[in-house]
């Protein structure tokens, strides 16, 4: 298969991707042109803003950044989903606390567009409370969630983690440790069922509630991205919770992985 039509093919068998070259770079209005023109209707594109915004300048100064890289993600028109600042861990010597770092990124919030959807992904395990969610939830900004070895789940964080009527959710795995085992992306090589199982379950409950989900799961989980959706859907229908709508097509209303449960 051509590199050209991976995008097509994917595309015919899930509902949506996340789009990690957005965080080395913009990509040009020509590009974002072909992602749309390459994906049905219905099809949702979840975006990292570039690493230039929340990695080099830290929010400071950036407006013209932002503002581009909205102005090209707009041509994906209803198929434009998440749009998630992905931060890097902070030493002290750049934030000395969690405070420091939500002086600076509430103001920044607060000229976001207000009809975009905007996630934070943090990877200061200690900066993750309720106070902190809730900020995130004046402001309808959803925390990213994230399956690593060094963040916590969240059955582990003792807040109520969803500060938006979406959610996200990242599968990640140990990157260090799977690829002492592998570089090779072909089958799945770390048995993730007990991590899946608890996430079947909390996806379940917030589904509940009416809210949104997308889910990503990266190779370095378990060793095959599309094996890692595949688990859990057998997991989801084994624990008897209703049918999902299986990879195929959706309304535009509905851009989501897992679909609210019958």
């Amino acid at each position: 298969m051509r590199p050209s039509d991976y995008l097509p093919f994917y595309a015919e068998r899930f509902h949506t991707v996340e789009v990690d070259s957005t965080f080395y770079a913009c990509p040009t209005a020509r590009t974002v042109e072909n992602w749309n023109a390459r994906t049905p209707q219905g099809f949702v594109f979840s975006v990292k803003v570039p690493q230039t915004i929340t990695h080099d300048k830290v929010l400071v100064d950036c407006e013209a950044e932002i503002a581009e890289f909205l102005e090209v993600m707009d041509i994906l028109g209803p198929k434009l989903g998440p749009i998630v600042f992905q931060f890097p861990f902070f030493s002290r010597s750049i934030f000395p606390d969690r405070h420091a770092f939500t002086d600076r990124l509430v103001p920044f919030l607060k000229k976001l567009p207000a009809d975009h959807k905007f996630g934070i992904e943090i990877r200061n395990r200690d900066w993750l409370n309720a106070e902190f969610a809730n900020l995130l939830r004046d402001h309808q900004i959803t925390l990213v969630l994230q399956d690593r070895s060094w963040m916590p789940d969240p059955l582990e964080l003792g807040f109520d983690p969803i500060t938006s009527d979406w959610s996200y959710i990242r599968w990640l795995g140990d990157r260090k440790e799977i690829e002492s085992r592998t570089m090779t992306w072909g089958k799945p090589v770390v048995d993730r069922t007990t991590e899946l199982s608890s996430w079947v379950d909390f996806c379940y409950q917030i589904m509940k509630r009416g809210v949104l989900v997308y889910a990503y799961a990266n190779n370095h989980f378990q060793g095959h991205g599309p094996a890692t959706i595949a688990k859990f859907l057998e997991l989801w229908a084994a624990n008897g919770f209703g049918k999902l709508t299986l990879p195929g097509r959706i309304n535009a209303q509905q851009a989501t992985l897992f679909p609210p449960p019958d």
